[in-house]
């Protein structure tokens, strides 16, 4: 096994050799780390990181790399349309170890996003409760009554625009987990994710909301479930609009191991 180098430097965790097989078109998934214990994935928008519920979703990672990797057991997921780093217990106790690891935040997780406009500030910390919205579910509200707490950072990056108007490319560190937390806590503040039609209907996000959602879980790092080392893992961004409007530069910024200065 090659060492991975770097907290969150912008390097790709290696594939080992001996991994598993060349993966073939029709179920190929950018596998950026594997070993017995672990499978890494750099999902792509659009492909669930679990079996669906329906037969009309496509199939998912778990699915597509069932034959070339065995069972595989999510440690957390993405949603459909947000793309990036997900990590796969291969064996009973990695999955075990792994969700030990979450579950004691030893686990850190940085995002990229291209929201519309700007939110208040260029870095901040919100604490906002989110609850299930019974009147359009999957759809997460702040309830500061029956939420659960939630808590994101962020820090701009930088800011463009394009014929739709201003954006802002922020950093974000979710110090929770709630399911959709970053995508409600970004809205709520007013800059919904560019494409982001579920928190954005009827808004500016809405207005360009015919591509993926402009969110990439870009960066991981977590404790190895067998020996405990630190891999630590960078994702690729998409080379589609709205990310294009940015330089690629500023990506490794986004992933750096510098702390959100919000938090320093």
């Amino acid at each position: 096994m090659k060492k991975v180098s770097g907290l969150f430097s912008g390097q790709k965790g290696p594939v080992p050799e001996n991994g598993g097989p060349e993966k073939s078109p029709d179920t190929f998934l950018p596998v950026v780390f594997a070993d017995e214990h672990v499978v890494v994935v750099d999902k792509p928008a659009g492909v669930p990181s679990v079996p669906a519920r329906t037969r009309l979703d496509p199939p998912s990672v778990v699915e597509r790399l069932a034959a070339e990797w065995g069972a595989l057991d999510a440690t957390h997921r993405l949603d459909r349309d947000t793309c990036g780093l997900v990590v796969f217990a291969r064996t009973t106790a990695a999955r075990a170890a792994l969700g030990r690891a979450f579950e004691s935040r030893l686990v850190r997780k940085r995002y990229l996003a291209i929201v519309h406009g700007g939110l208040p500030s260029a870095e901040g910390i919100v604490h906002l409760p989110l609850a299930d919205d019974p009147t359009s579910p999957p759809r997460k509200r702040v309830d500061p009554l029956v939420g659960r707490r939630a808590t994101s950072r962020w820090w701009r990056l930088a800011v463009a625009a394009d014929a739709t108007g201003a954006t802002s490319l922020l950093a974000l560190e979710p110090v929770t987990g709630r399911s959709h937390q970053l995508r409600a806590h970004l809205a709520w503040l007013g800059g919904p994710i560019i494409g982001d039609r579920l928190y954005a209907r009827g808004g500016r996000g809405a207005a360009s909301a015919g591509g993926p959602i402009a969110l990439c879980a870009a960066a991981i790092d977590f404790p190895h479930p067998y020996d405990g080392r630190r891999i630590t893992l960078v994702a690729g961004i998409p080379a589609i609009h709205p990310w294009t409007l940015y330089s690629p530069e500023l990506f490794a910024v986004g992933t750096s191991a510098e702390p959100l200065t919000c938090c320093q």
